[in-house]
Parts: structure tokens; sequence; C-alpha cells
């Protein structure tokens, strides 16, 4: 009999700083070039705002880490799912920047922050295999189609899937994009079940655009000469990375939904990767062009962009767990609807999961 891959736990992690964009008045920002940017910053947080939506962000307090904010993320899951911590056969931690202490500017990789968060929860179990997964922000979902491959081939039983990331200590302070970044963690619990034929995952999708895009997003130094003299800090190539986007996210949606034999019609929600609040419409509209849809579906696309920023890989995780908790206003999914997941991120990479909720 086959195996479908069930999501049986979810759990979040928001850090309790919140950074909102006044916070940044007083910042001199300069461009690429390392040179002023010359607008008064009231008007270039103003610009910001209306592009992408954001209006605060959370950062993470300076005595945690990426991996306790994934530890919590994972806690709250086992929690809330009273799922027993000692079955788990996998966990994978999607994240980009390891553990980063405050103002070290350093990544720190080893041991890999899936063994840390294995041992902050206390698991003994050998066969709890724990590994790290680097895939820019679609790091999370990539890790969801890991575990279902791993569940599928019968080499796992019950996985643990966490995005998490600090990107508030690699944002660059006088470089405008860096407004964007935010901290936080998300997990869910995956258990592969019999006798589910047409629930769980039905389908996933996934690219990778090295070849031309990989310098899309790139470590580099501050904008502001002499400010950090060895520190890197995440950039962006702002309006290529929309144009790409926009060209090719909404094609490997329809492409899952296509594998999985399902129409946008009879989707719930589509839970998007949240960077750009114009861009995630834009990604929206486009797949509904490609569905033959005249109009959005009202609803379909629940954001929290607005007070939590771009978490990167923790970004989806988070707003799943929101929504099933009935923690986000207006929002809601249940037994038997359909939902889609897509991220785009650094690599660059796109991927998306088709996923039907169990109807009991």
């Amino acid at each position: 009999m086959a195996i479908q891959t069930i999501i049986t736990g979810t759990g979040r992690c928001i850090p309790g700083r919140v950074v909102p964009n006044s916070a940044f008045l007083g910042h001199p920002f300069h461009g690429p070039d390392h040179q002023p940017i010359d607008k008064p910053n009231e008007e270039i947080l103003a610009q910001f705002e209306a592009i992408t939506g954001i209006q605060e962000r959370r950062y993470a307090s300076d005595d945690l880490l990426t991996s306790d904010l994934a530890a919590a993320a994972a806690q709250d899951a086992l929690e809330s799912s009273g799922t027993d911590r000692e079955s788990l056969d996998g966990i994978i931690v999607a994240h980009n920047f390891g553990d980063v202490r405050p103002g070290s500017h350093r990544s720190d990789f080893v041991p890999s922050l899936a063994a840390r968060v294995k041992a902050k929860l206390g698991i003994r179990n050998p066969g709890a295999v724990a590994f790290d997964l680097i895939f820019g922000c679609p790091g999370w979902l990539q890790g969801v189609i890991q575990a279902d491959s791993m569940i599928r081939a019968g080499a796992a039983r019950r996985v643990l899937v966490l995005g998490a990331d600090i990107l508030s200590r690699v944002s660059d302070p006088h470089d405008r994009d860096s407004l964007i970044y935010a901290d936080g963690a998300g997990a869910v619990i995956l258990e592969g079940r019999e006798g589910a034929a047409g629930e769980g995952i039905l389908a996933h999708s996934a690219r990778s655009d090295a070849f031309e895009h990989s310098r899309m997003l790139v470590m580099g130094p501050s904008y502001l000469d002499g400010a950090f003299p060895e520190a890197l800090f995440l950039k962006m190539e702002g309006r290529k990375l929309y144009r790409y986007a926009l060209n090719h996210v909404a094609g490997a949606v329809k492409d899952c939904l296509d594998k999985a034999g399902v129409d946008l019609r009879q989707v719930a929600k589509v839970l998007i990767h949240q960077a750009n609040l114009k861009m995630d419409e834009a990604i929206l509209e486009a797949l509904c062009r490609l569905e033959g849809l005249g109009t959005v579906p009202p609803g379909i696309m629940p954001m929290t962009i607005s007070w939590l920023g771009n978490s990167s890989v923790a970004t989806i995780p988070t707003l799943l767990d929101l929504v099933l908790k009935g923690d986000l206003e207006g929002q809601a999914i249940r037994p038997g609807d359909t939902v889609v997941f897509a991220s785009v991120g650094a690599g660059m990479n796109i991927n998306a999961v088709t996923y039907r909720f169990p109807r009991a």
C-alpha cells in the first residue's frame, strides 16, 4: 500500500523584539556605489513600505542564537501535537548562516544546527539522523521535499523539518534593502501514513538557475566604507530578483499543480515565501493567468510580511502554524483543504509543494 506524507504537527518561534520602520530614521543609507542616497530617510522608508508592505519586523534578543529559535519552534510542534520526540527518524534544519553571535558577523556551522537542536531537545535516539540544508529562502520547503522522499523510500517514518534564521545579524544597517530582513523559526512534523491516498503531499516541483543567476544574492562589505572593515553582509540585486521571480515562480507552481492533477480553483490557500508584498501579489496574478482565472480568489494568500518581515526559511512554516492554530485573523485551513506552498531565493532556487489536508 502506498505511503503518503502527512503533516502531524506545527510550531513556531517569533522573537519578541519588535522593530518598526521608524527605528531606521537615523541610519545613514548608502547605495551599491557606496555613495549616500540623496533622499531624506522619511522618503526612503515610505517608499520601502509602499513596495514591500513591511511596517515592522522581529529581531532576536542578544541571548538567543538561530539554533535556540529552531529548538523553541520544534518544542512547540512536539508539544502541541503530542509527538514523542524519541520517535523521530530525522531532523532537518534549513538555515543560511548557522549560529551568528551578536556583533561577530561570523557564521558558525560546526556542529550542524540540526545536531545542536537535537541536543537542545534532549533527544537520545541515535536513529534520529540530524542534518542541515542550505537552499536559500526555499530551504524549509526543500527540507519538506527531502523528508517526503525519505518517508516514501522507507528510510524514515517521522521527520521534523525546521526553518530558522537570524538575518538581523547579517544585515547591513546602511543598506536600505536590508530593511526587509527579520528573524524567526518554524517547524513541521511529517509522518508516513498508509491508506491516505489523495491526502498529504500530492506533488512537488523545484528548480535551480545557478548558471545565470547565482550572484543575485551574495555576501559583501557594508555600503558605508570603513563601518565594518572585516564583516560581510547579505546583499541582493533587488530589481533583478524581482524580475526573475515574476518570470519563473508562477510557472513552477503551475507545474506542481499539474503534477498533482489539481486546478487552482480547487486550492484553498497559497502559502508563499514573503519578501515583498507587491512581488507576491504579482506572482499570484501571474499564476491566475496561467490557470485561466480572471481574478484572484479573495483571501487565498494570507500575509504576515507587514509585521514579521522576511525571515527567510522561517516565513512559510511560521505562516502555516499561525493559520492552523487560528492565530491569523480571517484565515483558516479546514479538513480536506488543498494548499500550495511556494518559495524563491538565493541560488537562484524555486520550489513548490501541493498538499491536501486529511479529511478526518
